[in-house]
């Protein structure tokens, strides 16, 4: 298994800002470490425990800070379970299991079993997304509902995954806060602290390679749950028009939502996925 840290020194930096982030989370919350095939997983547990259970799944170099603006609103009605994915930067094993096999979903199945559910509704983002996605395939009867933000696997993937080799085809003046901002095209100002994190992030981390699996049209149209997609207009990750009509032609009960003027980092939507997850 290859390191998904470039130094025991970077790991260190990058897990003291996020038990910082997670010092700030919200709400009351559990602590869980869930053994797996892969290795201990990390989850983040908040709600009510007698709610109906939402399964958080962050993207790529990233964790579960990804959801501190959303998780008091949707702890409210929810017992939610903020997973962080096996090998990348959080507090679960740095294992990768292998996309487009049974791997992933295999991993799922430890942490349900691990937190005592049989089947949950599941909010992804980009590759977490794409895990969630593949999960609803490969498990339909464990998937109750299906909201996809920037969602990996449905519509073209432009470069390899996820930040790394786009940063290097699309710059070459190193300055990896300000392409940080053109790839997530959040803002420089008004997103400060994300962009620090995340320049943090892939100065230590070593990401992923190569792109995701696309779902095929007869995968898509299996899907019997209700499903939300959320993609930015302007991602320059995945093709979201691509994203957008392969969704809405092929999955039966999807809704289907194009933010203009937003890029891959689909921030702000906390009461859609709300409102979403209560219909």
């Amino acid at each position: 298994m290859n390191a998904i840290y470039k130094s025991e020194a970077g790991r260190a930096a990058i897990q003291a800002r996020y038990q910082e982030l997670v010092r700030r989370w919200p709400v009351a919350v559990e602590q869980l470490h869930i053994p797996t095939r892969e290795g201990d997983t990390f989850v983040l547990a908040s709600g009510p425990k007698d709610a109906p259970p939402v399964i958080l799944l962050h993207g790529s170099g990233a964790n579960s800070a990804t959801w501190l603006g959303d998780i008091a609103s949707w702890a409210t009605d929810f017992r939610v379970y903020a997973v962080d994915m096996v090998g990348e930067p959080g507090g679960s094993a740095e294992s990768r299991p292998v996309l487009g096999s049974d791997a992933v979903a295999s991993w799922l199945d430890d942490v349900l079993a691990g937190l005592g559910i049989s089947a949950a509704a599941f909010v992804g983002m980009s590759l977490g997304g794409w895990t969630a996605l593949d999960y609803a395939v490969r498990r339909p009867g464990a998937v109750t509902k299906l909201a996809l933000l920037c969602p990996g696997g449905i519509g073209k993937q432009r470069f390899g995954w996820i930040f790394k080799n786009l940063l290097d085809h699309l710059f070459s003046n190193h300055d990896l806060r300000r392409s940080a901002a053109i790839v997530t095209g959040l803002n420089l100002t008004d997103h400060a602290e994300i962009l620090d994190d995340v320049t943090l992030t892939f100065t230590h981390f070593n990401p992923r390679t190569g792109k995701l699996p696309i779902f095929t049209d007869a995968q898509l149209s299996a899907l019997t749950m209700p499903v939300l997609v959320i993609v930015g207009a302007d991602d320059v990750m995945f093709k979201s028009a691509d994203t957008a009509r392969r969704a809405q032609r092929s999955i039966p009960n999807a809704t289907i939502r194009v933010l203009p003027g937003v890029g891959h980092a689909v921030l702000g939507q906390t009461a859609p996925v709300l409102e979403f997850l209560r219909t």
